[in-house]
């Protein structure tokens, strides 16, 4: 029997996936109470009763990998203060990358957003810097070759 994966999020990213799984079991409920098209009688389906069908698949198919992901989150928690010297989920982190300086906060990849400065911990800079600290080089290969340098990590963000 396999682990179920852990899916990490902020406080902000659970609440925003809440209401979205909310917001589809009432979409289901209105979906499914109301008036649906009827098949006619004929040989053919009516193709607004089709539609309706796949509606609601692929409706069904979204509240059964929200009901997953919620069932197996890990909450980003900040570490003990003795430990938050080191980068980890959660971390905003100031870096210095040829010469220029970067900020962005590590969360999991559901909640991941590079334009709104967060990167997920599965991208090949978040893997890198996971475990590092301030003043540390680390040589990142992905697809070209760039040395970041760790100028400042926080955890007051999330």
């Amino acid at each position: 029997m396999t682990a179920e994966k852990k899916f990490y999020l902020t406080k902000e990213g659970l609440e925003i996936l809440k209401k979205e799984y909310a917001n589809l079991k009432a979409l289901k409920f209105a979906k499914t109470n109301g008036e649906s098209p009827k098949v006619l009688h004929s040989e053919e389906l009516n193709p607004e009763y089709l539609a309706f069908q796949e509606d609601l698949s692929f409706l069904e198919i979204r509240l059964a990998e929200l009901e997953n992901t919620l069932k197996n989150i890990a909450l980003i928690q900040p570490p003990p203060k003795d430990k938050q010297d080191t980068v980890n989920l959660g971390a905003t982190i100031l870096v210095d990358v040829d010469g220029q300086r970067d900020e962005f906060t590590l969360v999991g990849s559901l909640e991941a957003n590079p334009s709104k400065g967060k990167i997920s911990n599965d991208s090949p800079v978040g893997k890198a810097l996971l475990g590092h600290k301030v003043g540390e080089e680390i040589l990142i290969s992905s697809p070209i070759k760039t040395t970041y340098r760790i100028k400042k990590i926080n955890y007051l963000s999330i």
